[in-house]
């Protein structure tokens, strides 16, 4: 799965890049050049401000010696620095085939390629063949896939100690920018859409799945990062 769309300087949700309406998968989308400019970026600039305090999260809750799935992973910032902060290998699953090569030629140029496993497609299809690691993330990734209860649960499925996420929070402003964005890829019959995820929704999934929220912290005006341990 491709990652959501970044907010801009302002904080609101700027949609990027130019999803394809396909029978497949509208992630594929994010094309090379999407990818490309978010690789210059990570490398100029570092992790985006949510994507380090989700980091900064499951450092603090520990990720020594661990293993993570990193489900629509975009670029692999959570998998570049979780395995700096001590993971010892990580796997990727993206939709977009894009952002899948852009991982790739950063694991590589870090010479991390031999600890990262990557698998192109949805991750809800190819569950069943993943393994079970102690650490999942989804940043930015619930609120743009049209079953997120259902990727939420079989996610969860795969976590044996910490999952961490990053979705839109629930305000009347970030609700407004996000139906702008979705009128405008209706405009434009794209098959991506956008949407707030309920935090407490994401919580019973996971009560149910046997976790409790460690942590929660808002990331300027749109972003929400959440910190799950396996109780």
């Amino acid at each position: 799965m491709a990652r959501s769309a970044e907010p801009s300087s302002t904080g609101q949700r700027a949609y990027h890049g130019d999803p394809m309406d396909t029978p497949t998968s509208p992630f594929e989308a994010y094309d090379e050049k999407i990818a490309a400019a978010e690789l210059r970026r990570y490398r100029k600039k570092g992790p985006n401000p949510w994507t380090q305090a989700l980091v900064d999260a499951l450092v603090a809750e520990g990720v020594q010696g661990t293993t993570l799935l990193d489900i629509g992973g975009g670029i692999g910032a959570i998998q570049h620095e979780l395995l700096a902060a001590g993971s010892v290998s990580a796997t990727s699953v993206d939709a977009s085939s894009a952002y899948l090569d852009a991982a790739r030629e950063e694991s590589d140029r870090r010479g991390l390629s031999g600890r990262v496993t990557y698998h192109h497609g949805d991750f809800v299809e190819v569950a069943g063949s993943l393994p079970l690691v102690d650490v999942v993330t989804l940043e930015r990734v619930l609120n743009v896939y049209p079953d997120w209860e259902r990727l939420a649960e079989l996610s969860a499925e795969h976590a044996r100690r910490l999952y961490g996420i990053v979705i839109p929070r629930d305000t009347p402003f970030v609700r407004f920018v996000i139906r702008l964005i979705n009128f405008n890829l209706r405009r434009q019959r794209k098959g991506l859409r956008a949407a707030v995820i309920p935090i407490d929704g994401v919580d019973r999934i996971l009560q149910r799945k046997g976790f409790s929220r460690q942590v929660s912290a808002r990331v300027g005006p749109a972003w929400q990062v959440a910190v799950y341990r396996r109780m």
